[in-house]
């Protein structure tokens, strides 16, 4: 079992209230082999939401804030604490989660100045997920490894 994503299955849970649907995601719900989540929601967030991106100040503390400057980093660590608690629950090992997202996004995010520049780093919840021994996947990344590996 995989914990993934929820806009990823289709799940209208995105800031805009839409989804990220790709039909290898949802397939992956629908058979179950995976279990969908969204960290904003668990936190309390609603959908939709204003969009939001993480913020590092000079000594690497970090906040999420919404476009319109609302600090919603409380809503995010809860969102990602409470998925972390389904992963154990679950006893899930691997999650495959939304690239660039303030809560997903693996490896690269949004740098927090709402022009879609990117730069290394990790989401709320991937990042307590990989602190916690889950191996985590951008959606982009798990699709690319998955067409490589029946090539």
């Amino acid at each position: 079992m995989i914990l993934i994503s929820a806009c990823l299955a289709g799940i209208n849970c995105k800031y805009s209230g839409k989804n990220n649907l790709h039909s290898f995601f949802k397939d992956l719900v629908n058979s179950g082999k995976a279990v969908p989540i969204c960290p904003e929601q668990l936190g309390g967030l609603v959908t939709p939401r204003d969009p939001a991106e993480i913020i590092k100040d000079n000594s690497g503390n970090i906040k999420v804030i919404t476009k319109n400057g609302v600090d919603v980093t409380e809503e995010y660590v809860l969102g990602a604490k409470r998925a972390l608690a389904i992963a154990k629950a679950l006893d899930i090992k691997i999650a495959i989660l939304q690239s660039r997202s303030p809560s997903c996004g693996c490896g690269t995010i949004y740098d927090g100045t709402f022009s879609k520049h990117l730069i290394d780093g990790n989401g709320i919840t991937a990042e307590l997920f990989i602190k916690n021994g889950i191996k985590v996947f951008s959606d982009e990344d798990y699709l690319k490894q998955s067409f490589n590996n029946q090539v």
